[in-house]
């Protein structure tokens, strides 16, 4: 298998492309920026809002990962342009995937869900009338062109639903800095901490069960298998931001210097997954509760010198 990777630069972009190469594949990147943590993808920088894949138009792709986006919801909020890149850039990619008949797999996020506060979320409770935020906004535009592309040129694809993915690739200072390792880097550094919504409720995926769902994923599109599902990738358990502060703390042996604030702007303050249809159609079984996933980070962000 070929598979192309947009965002192979970020952490799910590289994880992913690391396990296919691990399994024999052939995976090739484009990213705005080279990946710091390996050489082993061939990257080509391009801006997607831009540039075009037309580099890669005489290549045998089974498989395009669109995984490039801006995230980080409160910067998107602060600078909606950026959302609208995203839309772009989504749009790009995706009419590229039509034109050269190459399936589609695209990187959505918890956040279309919108500020729910049941439980549990399965596929179909997606509020498209009411976005959160601009970031929100730009993941909704994004599915609704892989759907109206599939019922008008019949291209096949798949949409994952991520929840807060964290893990080994996730500090890049120079980009972004997501919350977990922030806080890990803050608090083994006796620094203080500000939490934005002390009882916010998340669901932590930790990020080799995210890359086993995807790559499961990708293997049965490009083998037929399944097609045309949206499908929740994450544990289906719910954490408190103060119940993940605590367990970082006790990880590392210190005492968080923890201020809690209201949440901000655009975030949602609840999310748990229902993983019943990434159960049923990718055998996905999640194996790394939050309390486990932390001291897996951890140890990654002491062998590379983050703390």
């Amino acid at each position: 298998m070929r598979l192309l990777i947009t965002g192979s630069s970020g952490l799910i972009g590289t994880n992913v492309a690391l396990a296919m190469q691990s399994r024999g594949h052939d995976v090739v990147g484009v990213d705005l920026r080279p990946n710091t943590w390996t050489d082993r993808i061939p990257t080509t920088q391009a801006d997607l809002t831009r540039d075009s894949l037309d580099a890669f138009t005489g290549q045998q792709l089974d498989a395009v990962f669109h995984c490039a986006a801006n995230a980080k919801v409160f910067e998107l909020v602060q600078n909606p342009q950026r959302a609208m890149d995203n839309i772009t850039t989504a749009f790009n990619v995706l009419d590229f995937c039509r034109r050269r008949r190459v399936p589609f797999v695209f990187a959505s996020s918890r956040e279309v869900y919108g500020d729910i506060h049941r439980h549990v979320t399965d596929e179909a409770a997606a509020d498209f009338v009411v976005a959160e935020s601009p970031y929100s906004a730009s993941k909704i535009a994004g599915e609704a062109l892989v759907y109206s592309y599939a019922q008008c040129y019949g291209l096949p694809h798949l949409v994952f639903r991520f929840s807060n993915v964290y893990g080994r690739y996730d500090n890049d200072l120079e980009r972004m800095e997501r919350v977990i390792p922030l806080f890990i880097r803050r608090i083994a550094d006796d620094q203080p901490i500000v939490v934005y919504g002390r009882q916010k409720v998340l669901d932590f995926t930790y990020i080799d069960d995210c890359v086993s769902g995807i790559v499961a994923g990708i293997d049965a599109l490009t083998a037929g298998r399944i097609k045309n599902q949206t499908i929740n990738l994450a544990t289906g358990r719910g954490y408190t931001l103060e119940d993940m502060v605590n367990m970082i703390g006790m990880a590392l042996g210190k005492q968080p210097r923890a201020v809690y604030e209201p949440s901000r702007a655009g975030e949602v303050t609840r999310y748990v997954a229902d993983i019943a249809r990434a159960r049923q159609l990718l055998s996905y079984d999640p194996q790394t509760p939050l309390s486990a996933g932390l001291l897996k980070a951890i140890e990654w962000h002491r062998q590379t010198g983050f703390i």
